[in-house]
């Protein structure tokens, strides 16, 4: 999967909207968030398109069955999970954990 197809796919989802939040910080400004509701549920660095972080409840679960999924980036890892591109999870997974991510972010008041 390439950045314009996650993108698309992220966009996709009802009321996501996209922002660069984090401009202020030099290591993050090329920081892209996807939002549900005003609350992040997924982003990734737009110049290296490695990896996104997500959301997840139950993140040893994804942990145990691949190692696309890693340590969050700067996020409690509780609640969220890191996932590589091009690793061994298939793109579709990586679509259904961003709507899982998107899920829960939106089910929230």
């Amino acid at each position: 999967m390439n950045i314009e197809e996650f993108r698309d796919y992220c966009l996709s989802l009802p009321g996501v909207t996209e922002k660069m939040p984090f401009g202020a910080f030099r290591s993050a400004k090329d920081i892209l968030a996807f939002y549900v509701k005003g609350k992040i549920f997924c982003f990734f660095d737009i110049g290296k398109f490695d990896l996104c972080t997500i959301k997840c409840n139950n993140p040893d679960e994804y942990a145990e069955n691949y190692s696309a999924v890693v340590k969050p980036f700067n996020m409690n890892s509780k609640y969220w999970i890191g996932l590589r591109f091009n690793d061994d999870m298939p793109d579709e997974t990586v679509k259904q954990m961003v709507k899982l991510s998107y899920d829960i972010v939106n089910s929230k008041k």
